[in-house]
């Protein structure tokens, strides 16, 4: 689902870490691009809690929810094993059960549709002394959601690719059979894979992939394999997307390791925003986003992770000059 009309209000939360450094650098490109945009900040995440000893209230929960979407940057979860991820509450809190990650650099060009909501990321859990449990949750209306998604994307882009273990484990029956009726009902075609034979053609041969679909934690490493195949986590956008609300960010942590110091790519952070001007109906200006970034990097302005020496801030600026040419 994509939102529409004349009103447009982004919660900003910009995090811990590389967080503010990189919202920073996609508000100064919107800001080139003419997004007409009004942004309501939220403070949640660390910070916070080491301030108040609350990561998430839920008065910030429903004043996102007074927005349309959000532009987040990155969070660290408190240290505290009672405590679960802001990022984890928002996905389930706002319903947010698909996950989409486009991949493209180089002639690679392919998304990573991944269940949101429920699998290993269910929030069902135990832990004690003598023993620690994770439940495991496969739905078929979370299946069949997911699938839907894939198949709409995948009727555009071309084969879908089902990834799957439901060798070993019996609830990836349910979610393999699910995605291939909806598969078939659809009239794309289809294949399914074994999460690892996924990961290994994701290394040596990832041209062979269009779309992926698959379920919560399988969804998650292999998207981190996927940006190292292209280059990096710093270059990787993501869309987080429920019936009425959605969640743009980059795919990155929040790297306290290099926070404050000026060199964190900012590019997925850009791209993300991109993904919102097209969730919000503006593609062509997302379009000239996607090819200022493009053309930038193609420049040899990149941050250090990717072998150059570019700040944060010129990679944006350097993405903003081109589009006000």
């Amino acid at each position: 689902m994509s939102w529409r009309g004349a009103e447009k209000r982004v919660a900003l939360v910009k995090g811990d870490g590389v967080g503010p450094e990189v919202i920073d650098a996609a508000l100064a490109v919107l800001e080139a691009a003419g997004a007409d945009l009004e942004y309501v900040p939220v403070e949640i995440g660390y910070g916070r809690w080491k301030r108040t000893g609350v990561a998430m209230a839920q008065e910030d929960l429903d004043l996102i929810k007074s927005c349309h979407c959000v532009l987040f940057g990155a969070i660290t979860t408190p240290p505290d094993p009672d405590y679960r991820s802001v990022l984890l509450a928002l996905r389930t809190g706002l319903d947010l059960y698909a996950n989409i990650r486009p991949f493209s650099a180089g002639g690679i060009d392919f998304v990573i549709v991944r269940e949101n909501t429920e699998g290993m990321y269910s929030g069902v859990e135990k832990l004690d002394e003598e023993e620690a449990t994770t439940l495991r949750v496969i739905t078929r209306r979370g299946s069949l959601r997911i699938a839907e998604k894939a198949c709409q994307i995948a009727s555009e882009r071309g084969k879908l690719t089902i990834v799957h273990k439901s060798n070993v484990l019996k609830s990836d029956t349910l979610f393999l059979r699910i995605c291939q009726e909806t598969a078939r009902r659809w009239d794309v075609p289809f294949e399914d894979m074994l999460v690892d034979a996924a990961g290994y053609n994701l290394v040596i041969n990832p041209r062979r992939f269009d779309v992926i679909v698959t379920t919560n934690l399988f969804g998650d490493i292999l998207s981190d394999v996927a940006a190292g195949v292209i280059g990096g986590l710093g270059l990787c956008p993501s869309a987080n997307l429920g019936e009425r609300y959605a969640l743009f960010e980059p795919i990155h942590g929040s790297a306290p390791d290099i926070a404050g110091k000026g060199i964190a790519n900012p590019v997925g952070a850009i791209r993300s925003a991109a993904m919102m001007l097209d969730w919000f109906g503006n593609a062509e200006k997302a379009r000239l986003i996607e090819e200022a970034v493009e053309g930038t990097l193609s420049g040899g302005v990149v941050t250090p992770d990717l072998g150059g020496s570019s700040s944060t801030r010129a990679v944006s600026e350097a993405v903003a000059e081109r589009l006000l040419l």
